[in-house]
């Protein structure tokens, strides 16, 4: 997450020196502890959560719990961590649904923090989760808000009120309490108030955001702030705290390059928890914030759970089994492949899925370089196929594939080279499917079993006796040969040989989550 880049990175680099020592003295963790608070600092937290941060850090790595440890480095990581997730609110907060219908929700901040593109992308979100709501356009002050929040409840498929045209024309506060009842009527069991925002924290401001507040009595009122303004955002949600006060925080722009000083402070500074982060310019790009898990992806611990969460909900579980099924019977074609394309783009980015592995920050570089159109590049040489083709690449010869590069953009080279790799991944799918273990180019079958060869021939030439002149020296190179093994025992892996093999119910466990059981 781009926001958290330059923490992350001095955080890690950080952690990188601390792994080099066996023993933690009072002077490696107070050097450590410097680091920390110069990282936070620098990532523009506020003054007052670094001095805590850092004091309940320092306490902890200095106790018993870390002297005691097997490890001391990686207990003081954890420690780092669970104080990480202790500023971001601690437990994930969910919205608060009324017992009885409407649910309103009212957004408050800034001109520019992105309140009404939020307003569409929690409208989509609910609208999945089979709510009905209704966006009320109560931002009647800044020029064309009206019409933006039309426009996005339409890309959203949601339902809008908005009967003033705006542009400082007509009473916010009528609009947002004839916009409940509206919704009420209409049985809407959601509404979204779209308030006004100002360029600076001002009276006028203040009084509006509370009277509507007051009429509409709100169940939700959430405060969106710009994660890229850094310490100004903490101040300015300290004065709508006083003013208005809200009951929870949307982070927005967190895909932005920023320092995330924001994200770290305004949940210690006002006590008010986290609820969403805005992750992008799309309307899907919204997430429900986990502390949690934000600690790992700031630590580059990786964030899988979320990377499974946004596999689940894109990829169908019964076309999953089709593709299963014909992996293990051969029948798996490019037309598949371009099926599992398709879903994965629905899962967004490329690069933010790899983002989300563990250790991902240490190849910043390869994921900078990575381009997601890469994906758009490889649909657009197969929908140039014919479904003959696609079902049966052998048929691919040279003036076909000429006419394909053609047809798609692209070069004969391209061509070949997707060619050449569906079939090499095609191969390590199929046995995998059946339920071996695949031979990773470069690097020979993983977990070789005993009697495996890493020659093509079968088996190995045993070696020969020693050829030395020397009789003495030529007993010890002859006894040296007689203990080596002939076959592999085992790989980079630290599989094979004599590693313990899963159990039935673990490989039951496995296909049930990859939808095969």
């Amino acid at each position: 997450m781009a926001t958290f880049g330059t923490l992350s990175d001095r955080l890690t680099e950080t952690f990188r020196n601390l792994r080099t020592k066996g023993k933690l003295t009072p002077a490696d963790v107070d050097g450590t502890v410097r680091e920390i608070r110069r990282a936070l600092l620098d990532a523009d937290v506020a003054l007052v959560v670094v001095k805590d941060f850092t004091a309940k850090v320092r306490e902890r790595a200095l106790s018993d719990e870390v002297s005691r440890a097997l490890n001391p480095a990686q207990q003081v990581v954890q420690i780092v961590n669970e104080e990480l997730v202790a500023i971001l609110g601690g437990q994930q907060r969910r919205l608060q649904f009324a017992k009885t219908a409407p649910t309103v929700i009212m957004l408050a901040g800034l001109q520019g923090s992105g309140k009404t593109t939020f307003a569409g992308k929690l409208a989509k979100q609910l609208e999945k989760d089979g709510h009905t709501p209704l966006l009320v356009a109560a931002d009647l002050q800044r020029p064309n808000a009206v019409n933006q929040l039309q426009v996005v409840a339409q890309q959203a498929g949601a339902a809008v009120y908005a009967p003033e045209p705006g542009n400082g024309v007509g009473d916010p506060v009528r609009v947002a309490r004839d916009g409940v009842e509206t919704a009420r009527r209409q049985q809407h069991d959601v509404v979204i108030i779209d308030t006004a925002g100002r360029l600076g924290v001002d009276a006028e401001l203040m009084k509006q955001a509370a009277d509507i507040r007051k009429a509409t009595d709100p169940d939700e009122v959430l405060f969106v702030i710009d994660a890229l303004t850094g310490q100004d955002a903490v101040n300015t949600a300290k004065a709508f705290q006083e003013g208005v006060d809200f009951t929870g925080v949307v982070l927005s722009k967190l895909d932005g390059d920023s320092r995330g000083g924001a994200a770290l402070s305004v949940a210690s500074v006002t006590g008010r928890p986290i609820i969403f982060a805005s992750t992008g310019e799309g309307l899907d790009d919204l997430e429900a914030f986990h502390p949690d898990r934000m600690a790992s992806r700031i630590l580059d611990l990786g964030d899988i759970l979320t990377l499974i969460e946004q596999a689940q909900q894109a990829f169908d579980e019964d076309e999953a089994r089709k593709v299963a099924e014909k992996l293990a019977t051969e029948q798996f074609t490019l037309e598949d492949f371009l099926d599992q394309l398709q879903q994965m783009k629905k899962m967004g980015s490329m690069k933010k899925m790899l983002g989300m592995l563990p250790g991902m920050g240490q190849m910043k570089q390869q994921l900078e370089n990575f381009d997601d159109r890469e994906i758009d590049r490889t649909e657009a040489i197969i929908r140039s196929m014919t479904p003959g083709e696609r079902r049966n690449p052998k048929l691919l010869n040279g003036s076909r594939r000429l006419r394909i590069a053609r047809g798609s953009g692209m070069t004969v080279t391209d061509v070949n080279q997707l060619v050449q790799r569906f079939d090499q991944a095609a191969k390590m799918m199929k046995t995998v499917a059946r339920g071996g273990v695949p031979n990773i180019p470069g690097m020979g079958p993983m977990g070789g079993k005993p009697g495996a060869s890493s020659k093509r021939g079968g088996k190995q030439k045993p070696r020969s006796g020693s050829r030395s002149g020397n009789p003495a020296k030529r007993a010890a190179e002859n006894a040296g040969i007689a203990t080596v093994p002939t076959a592999p025992t085992g790989s980079g892996f630290g599989l094979g040989g004599g590693a313990p093999q899963p159990s039935e119910a673990d490989l039951a466990e496995i296909q049930k989550l990859f939808g095969k059981g």
